[in-house]
């Protein structure tokens, strides 16, 4: 189990089948540089691998989910830095390829590095103080974290183009609007509602949840031919299983 001291990078605290990975660098907004990405791949590795969790949530302590990279890192690295941006994708690929669901908890700035890990996740909620703020473009830099993928399926190219080129704050119920998040509520609410959603989740069958993930992640890759034969083999595993028939009878009780 990860180390769990108040100043490790990152903490991993568990309520039932629900798990908490909190990006614990607060009085530098999380930054992500290699110490908290390396403790972040570390306890996606232990959430994934344990069967008792269902849900995964990912929150920033303090202020601010994430504000971007380190810039002091970035900076001293100088023409080494897309080392620090390698580390961060393998980051992403985990969460892209997790079977469980992964729920963003999103207050403050959401910027950056922090826009692009946002997006990774399969759901977010939001405080009504979160601003998300592309952010690459005042470093002059390019994004990475899956954004430049993940951002035009979401609103489009050329909101995209906007977001990442102008560079304005989106607020967070211009980012509902959008479809950059799935829920808005009051920032002293958002930790209550929050757990709520992750409860609600965590009652979902597992394999159910794996497959449908496997399933929209894929269908970007397939035509809809071979996603209509994906479909009928993901139906076929999950009409073998227990829990299908068992929610169907009970289903079939109350009406």
């Amino acid at each position: 189990m990860l180390q769990q001291s108040a100043e490790a990078p990152v903490l991993v605290a568990r309520d039932g089948a629900v798990a908490t990975v909190t990006l614990n660098r607060p009085a530098k907004l999380n930054p992500l540089e290699g110490t908290l990405l390396t403790a972040l791949g570390a306890a996606l590795d232990e959430v994934e691998a344990d069967p008792a969790v269902a849900v995964v949530v990912l929150r920033g302590a303090g202020k601010a989910f994430v504000a971007g990279g380190d810039l002091e890192v970035l900076h001293s690295d100088g023409p080494d830095a897309w080392h620090l941006v390698a580390r961060f994708q393998d980051a992403i690929r985990q969460i892209s390829s997790m079977g469980k669901p992964v729920l963003a908890s999103l207050h403050g700035a959401v910027a950056g590095g922090g826009f692009s890990l946002a997006l990774a996740c399969d759901l977010a909620i939001a405080g009504d103080d979160m601003r998300m703020i592309y952010a690459y473009s005042k470093i002059a830099a390019t994004c990475d974290g899956g954004l430049s993928y993940r951002l035009p399926r979401m609103v489009g190219t050329r909101k995209a183009l906007e977001l990442a080129l102008i560079g304005d704050a989106v607020d967070a119920a211009e980012a509902l609007r959008l479809g950059l998040v799935n829920w808005v509520v009051p920032a002293a609410a958002l930790e209550a509602e929050t757990a709520r959603i992750a409860r609600r989740l965590a009652k979902l069958p597992p394999d159910v949840c794996r497959q449908t993930k496997a399933l929209f992640r894929q269908s970007w890759a397939r035509d809809l031919d071979e996603q209509l034969e994906a479909e009928v083999e993901s139906f076929r595993t999950i009409c073998a299983l227990p829990t299908f028939r068992q929610a169907i009878a009970s289903f079939l009780a109350k009406a």
